[in-house]
């Protein structure tokens, strides 16, 4: 076995990682050493320096490569050589003293109370299972922040309408607990009970699609921005941008952003800080309305 499988096993069983992210820190990995063999044929991946990482990085930064791009690249090579430190193959990384290129952090689209109210707030008639499905997918991503495969991933199991929240599985795994309102069990009673009448032989996914069978990104995707396609100032209608509101909103409205982080299912408090700018934004606006000298 090749220490790149080894490697690929490690992620796959030791830390549990998902099989997309398995796949991006392989693919990763197999770039680099495809660079290595071009410019670097006496050298293995074992015996890589810190020069080497370098020329790679001022390579892929010459092929127009994104430096958001090469810093997820960095970051899967960081993985394998701490993999290659524990195996006892390296006693040192030679990305130890590396730093990428710095990136900067798009403010993220959001929609505003007002707007989304309007988003939530159309007709369902009984016998119609879709578009009553296509409401509560839209209340959820809005009330939990969930992502996208987090709301597929959904069983009925993980929906617990008695004590009022959600059990979500996220990157890595990690499950998390989200409270739902009253007003968000009712609805969600009430889609539970139409699903049901519309499919006798039901799968454990909690939201199917009109054949019975479980939905699909592509499909939760095209929900999504059929009903936020309206938003004239909206640059991006994804179930993304529904994060985004969720997160904005608990800050704009004085959440703790370590309640937030851990709503979100973010693994550190940098990745919840990008939503402090928009707020920042809101808070700015208001001082300009509200201040006699501003």
């Amino acid at each position: 076995m090749t220490i790149v499988e080894k490697y690929t096993d490690y992620l796959r069983y030791e830390k549990n990682y998902s099989s997309h992210t398995e796949i991006s820190y392989y693919t990763d990995l197999i770039q680099f050493k495809n660079f290595i063999e071009t410019q670097y044929p006496e050298v293995e991946l074992e015996t890589v320096d810190g020069d080497i990482v370098r020329a790679w990085i001022i390579s892929l930064m010459e092929s127009k490569t994104s430096a958001r791009s090469v810093n997820r690249k960095l970051s899967s090579l960081k993985s394998f050589y701490r993999f290659l430190q524990k195996m006892g193959q390296i006693s040192i990384s030679p990305l130890k003293k590396i730093s990428g290129p710095k990136a900067k952090k798009p403010i993220p689209s959001f929609i505003n109370y007002s707007d989304m109210e309007k988003v939530l707030d159309f007709d369902t008639q009984d016998d119609d299972y879709e578009s009553f499905r296509d409401k509560v997918i839209l209340e959820l991503f809005y009330v939990t922040g969930m992502r996208r495969a987090e709301l597929i991933g959904l069983t009925d199991k993980d929906v617990d309408l008695y004590s009022g929240n959600i059990r979500v599985t996220g990157k890595r795994n990690k499950q998390r607990i989200i409270p739902i309102s009253k007003n968000t069990i009712a609805l969600i009673d009430a889609y539970i009970e139409i699903r049901n009448k519309s499919f006798e032989n039901q799968t454990a996914a909690f939201f199917v699609k009109k054949d019975g069978e479980p939905i699909y990104p592509m499909l939760i995707h095209r929900i999504v921005s059929s009903h936020l396609k309206w938003i004239p100032t909206l640059a991006k209608a994804s179930p993304h941008v529904l994060r985004h509101s969720f997160a904005t909103g608990m800050l704009n409205n004085g959440a703790d952003i370590n309640a937030v982080k851990e709503l979100l299912g973010h693994s550190s408090l940098a990745s919840t800080e990008i939503y402090t700018h928009t707020s920042f934004d809101e808070l700015k606006k208001i001082y300009n309305k509200a201040h006699p000298r501003a």
